[in-house]
């Protein structure tokens, strides 16, 4: 398996951070594997030991909502954004409405102003959330926006001098 790996990491490019860690053998890839279940194992013992039902049909219930009905929704916006924008300008929308959308799914609650209990312990109004949320979604689509404008301006050729003239060079 480590001459596979060491293989296919000579065959593409990677970071060298990466490479220094992976390349050398299995070893320092089993270490992360092994602290990985670790941390898995701990969430999982705090998450569970408390409402291990509720836990799990929250789990599964989650799975369900994702596979069958938000799957399929971002999976159409994603088709309709290459189809407007075509695969070179896709990534610029897709980034930041990921983001946006994982913040909206793990702030939800205090988003809606369903704050309850975390206004106190948060010590902000019910009304903060919507607007730091849009104003973080703002940032990121103009972040996005920015550094498309920045690989533009690079990426077009830039012209010395009046153009060459066409047809043969002019006798001396």
């Amino acid at each position: 398996m480590g001459h596979r790996l060491r293989a296919l990491l000579r065959r593409t490019p990677a970071p060298g951070p990466v490479r220094r860690l992976l390349a050398p053998g299995p070893l320092p890839t089993l270490a992360l594997l092994l602290a990985s279940f670790a941390l898995t194992g701990y969430a999982g013992v705090r998450l569970f030991g408390k409402d291990p039902l509720g836990v799990a049909l929250w789990l599964a219930g989650a799975a369900v909502l994702h596979d069958l009905a938000l799957l399929p929704l971002y999976s159409l916006a994603d088709r309709g954004a290459q189809r407007v924008l075509g695969p070179r300008l896709v990534n610029y929308v897709r980034f930041p409405a990921a983001v946006s959308g994982l913040l909206l799914l793990v702030y939800f609650p205090l988003i809606t102003r369903q704050v309850g209990r975390y206004e106190t312990v948060t010590a902000l109004p019910a009304d903060a959330f919507l607007h730091r949320w849009l104003l973080i979604t703002a940032a990121l689509f103009a972040a996005s926006a920015l550094v498309l404008a920045a690989r533009r301006t690079v990426a077009r050729p830039r012209s010395s001098g009046p153009p060459p003239a066409s047809g043969p060079p002019p006798r001396t």
